[in-house]
């Protein structure tokens, strides 16, 4: 990377590139990891990790030209984080309960947040340019920390219930805008809430049932194609026939 950022004889798109600019493809090749473990493709798994660490590399490279840090003071933040945040393991102290090591995990990270001068509160340093199902994860399980959660599932699912209720009523009055999409957005942060209390990460599951319309859809655009019908010519009472054979054959 120090070659093709070299100013005299490197590449001339990696010297354009910038932090900003570089960006967007870290957060592409991160969703390529994740792809390939969610396919089970351990062969793909090496090469998208060795993207992904590319960018590390890239970020690194960029910050020690401006002489803010190197790629060994990476591996050596991210190694004393692991030390302090694990005392269980890197110290003589024992701490066998699970629950004590997530209180003594949220207590190390409230330290290091204070410690970078973090202010605002709690929920401060979430990162705004996470996905929203993400985002919204992350919110719900830091507020949790200091009790902020309903203590029964049961609580949960009727927040739920609630919010589609509100949005039932917006539209059955016609209202469509700012007010609904909040309300749809309520929605969606009750469900993701209900996510977290039964140990499902939601942006796992919307993937997941996106694969599964993926396949039900191509399921319909085969037997449509194969009665020489075009799928915008296609009653949707047909195409609802298809989508249940998808579901009867366990696509």
């Amino acid at each position: 990377m120090r070659r093709l950022r070299d100013p005299d004889r490197g590449c001339p798109w990696d010297l354009r590139q910038t932090f900003a600019s570089i960006a967007p493809y870290t957060l592409e090749e991160a969703y390529e990891v994740v792809d390939a473990i969610e396919r089970d493709d351990l062969e793909d798994l090496r090469d998208e990790l060795g993207d992904l660490l590319l960018q590390v590399v890239f970020h690194a490279q960029m910050a020690r030209e401006v002489g803010v840090f190197d790629f060994s003071d990476v591996v050596e933040a991210i190694s004393d984080k692991l030390i302090r945040r694990h005392p269980h393991v890197f110290s003589d102290e024992k701490i066998d309960d699970e629950a004590v090591l997530r209180d003594r995990w949220e207590t190390a990270k409230q330290e290091e947040r204070a410690r970078r001068g973090v202010v605002g509160g709690l929920l401060a340093d979430v990162p705004q340019g996470l996905p929203a199902l993400s985002q919204a994860l992350k919110l719900s399980r830091r507020a949790a920390t200091v009790g902020f959660e309903w203590p029964e599932i049961e609580q949960v699912r009727a927040k739920v219930d609630e919010e589609l209720a509100e949005v039932d009523e917006l539209l059955a009055a016609g209202e469509r805008g700012t007010r609904l999409e909040e309300e749809l957005g309520d929605a969606l942060f009750a469900m993701v809430n209900l996510c977290r209390q039964v140990d499902v990460d939601p942006e796992a599951a919307l993937r997941r049932g996106n694969r599964k319309f993926i396949r039900r859809f191509q399921h319909i655009e085969q037997m449509v194609g194969a009665s020489g019908g075009k799928l915008a010519e296609t009653p949707l009472e047909t195409l609802e026939r298809h989508w249940q054979g998808a579901k009867t054959r366990g696509l």
